[in-house]
């Protein structure tokens, strides 16, 4: 007679968990935080009240969770994108597009919702700062690599933050209209910038 293999109850809690805190961003994006709950979470997630509650008994509990499983979903699909880069000519270009996108993801969607929320929020905010700051550098360190900007020189690190600070605000502007058309010629225009101010600093070494 054959029998069902019985899955293991750590990794039935590992699966449901999962299940909730993706269904958690799900609901950030489509609904926003302040509409945002644990029922309609559970919901989502196709999980019972009962077995949601026991996990996350409340909002925050559920919110504070999801803000560290958004934190590793970002940096793993920033990484992903950035192994996937091609190199030559067109390099610079193909980076400040990557970051475009990722800045205009569903991902960045829900992040932007956790900091609206976490404005008049303080335990949501507690939780949430370090966090963004983790994020914050491992991003900036990433676009310096993959630009291969020099920060020792001055200006450069500064250089790269305004960078940073483009994509980002053109990721805002996404959320209120597909701004993708847009968002690439500024960024083409941009990424001819970089390649001009990069290539004069080689010349410079150079002499």
């Amino acid at each position: 007679m054959a029998t069902t293999a019985r899955i293991p109850q750590e990794e039935r809690t590992r699966v449901m968990r999962q299940r909730l805190l993706e269904a958690t961003v799900d609901c950030l994006v489509e609904v926003g935080f302040a509409r945002t709950s644990t029922t309609l979470v559970s919901q989502r997630a196709g999980v019972s009240r009962g077995a949601q509650l026991h996990h996350f008994p409340t909002k925050n509990a559920l919110v504070l969770a999801a803000v560290e499983h958004l934190t590793l979903v970002r940096g793993s699909e920033l990484k992903a994108a950035a192994d996937a880069l091609p190199t030559g000519a067109r390099h610079t270009r193909a980076v400040l597009r990557m970051l475009g996108d990722h800045f205009a993801s569903p991902v960045f969607a829900a992040a932007l919702e956790l900091w609206v929320g976490a404005r008049t929020d303080p335990a949501l905010l507690e939780s949430l700062a370090p966090l963004e700051q983790r994020v914050g550098r491992e991003t900036h360190r990433m676009t310096v690599d993959l630009l291969g900007i020099d920060e020792s020189r001055p200006g450069n690190r500064e250089f790269a933050q305004a960078t940073l600070d483009l994509v980002r605000g053109l990721g805002l502007a996404n959320t209120i209209t597909d701004d993708a058309r847009r968002r690439s010629r500024i960024l083409d225009s941009w990424a001819d910038q970089l390649d001009t101010v990069l290539k004069e600093q080689k010349c410079q070494e150079q002499k």
